[in-house]
């Protein structure tokens, strides 16, 4: 019989509310299912000392490696990365990462299709382009390579030719033209940045918005539709992301709401979007994804662009709906594996 395992850095999982979704899952497709870390792990005897959920509460097992493992995850410190590979040569694990916003952008670009939905995007280290962009009257955003809700955005406008406008989450600061480039700098040296041209995506009401594409693989390893939903800040910031004091909308009335008589068509567009750009992923890179949060915008002439990728996006109140179809694919790795 099929054993699926989630593994993760943490010991227990009583303080883990999605290994109690999971487990739930797994029970209801009569799927045995074990929740195990690291220090579990004994990889010569191919035995795993974890837990598995029965008659209301955890209790500790060991058992002999599974089919498929969750690996709801990534690896914390050096000793877990080395456990980490060596499971992952042994048996197939459901999910695969997603590469930095400069890799997904470089090869979309290059594969071509779907180049005409990203925005253009160049490392900070060309501070020229960054200039030339800023002396166009072009708003720009600067973002580390690798996302992390929203943090580390700044929003950058030139307003004359020494005085530069800068919007760093609420906090709003003006710097002169040696101040920028001091600024600059020591991005620079902190960690990879990138920089692009700001895309208008406001509100009738002026708040800035987005859409989160939720794509989730199902039984059958194909893409299904988990939820599409708008993110709108909550205030007058520059970001819409949930963690930084956003709020979710509700697709329906937020269409009709924005877009009138067309709402059905954009909610086409985005549905249609959300399945093919997932599988065009899937090729550029030769990898399978398991599940993905693609934000887009909208602009004012209703062209649609994409913002970022995310690996394993959040699902905060929705942890069953995932659960059930990440169960059911692992499912679908293990038979095939």
């Amino acid at each position: 019989m099929t054993l699926i395992g989630m593994l993760h850095y943490r010991k227990k999982p009583d303080k883990d509310k999605k290994a109690y979704a999971y487990a739930a899952a797994a029970k209801m497709e009569g799927i045995p299912f074990l929740y195990f870390s690291y220090r579990g792990v004994d990889l010569e005897s191919r035995k795993i000392e974890g837990w598995i959920y029965e008659e209301g509460k955890w209790e500790q097992r060991t058992m002999d490696f599974p089919q498929v493992i969750i690996n709801i995850s990534n690896p914390r410190r050096n000793w877990q990365k080395k456990i980490y590979r060596q499971l992952k040569k042994m048996i197939p694990f459901t999910s695969q990462p997603v590469p930095n916003k400069m890799k997904v952008y470089r090869a979309v670009k290059e594969a071509g299709h779907f180049a005409n939905y990203m925005i253009p995007a160049f490392p900070l280290r060309k501070t020229g382009q960054l200039y030339d962009l800023l002396d166009q009257g072009q708003r720009i955003v600067i973002k580390p390579f690798s996302g992390n809700k929203g943090k580390g955005i700044l929003f950058v406008d030139k307003m004359n030719e020494s005085v530069f406008n800068i919007i760093d989450g609420n906090e709003q600061k003006v710097l002169d033209s040696s101040q920028f480039h001091t600024l600059i700098e020591k991005l620079k040296r902190e960690r990879k940045y990138l920089f692009q041209p700001f895309i208008e995506c406001r509100t009738r009401n002026g708040l800035t918005y987005d859409f989160r594409l939720h794509v989730q693989k199902n039984g059958l390893g194909e893409w299904e539709l988990n939820l599409i939903y708008p993110r709108i800040s909550g205030s007058s910031k520059l970001i819409s992301n949930i963690s930084g004091g956003g709020y979710r909308g509700e697709l329906d009335s937020f269409l009709k709401e924005e877009f009138g008589d067309e709402y059905f068509n954009i909610k086409r567009l985005l549905e249609q979007f959300a399945y093919t750009f997932s599988s065009h992923l899937e090729t550029v890179f030769n990898r399978k994804f398991d599940e993905l949060g693609i934000d887009v915008g909208i602009d004012p002439q209703h062209k649609l662009w994409v913002f970022e990728v995310n690996w394993r996006p959040g699902s905060q109140h929705r942890e069953f709906g995932v659960a059930k179809r990440a169960v059911k694919y692992a499912k679908y790795l293990a038979t095939r594996h």
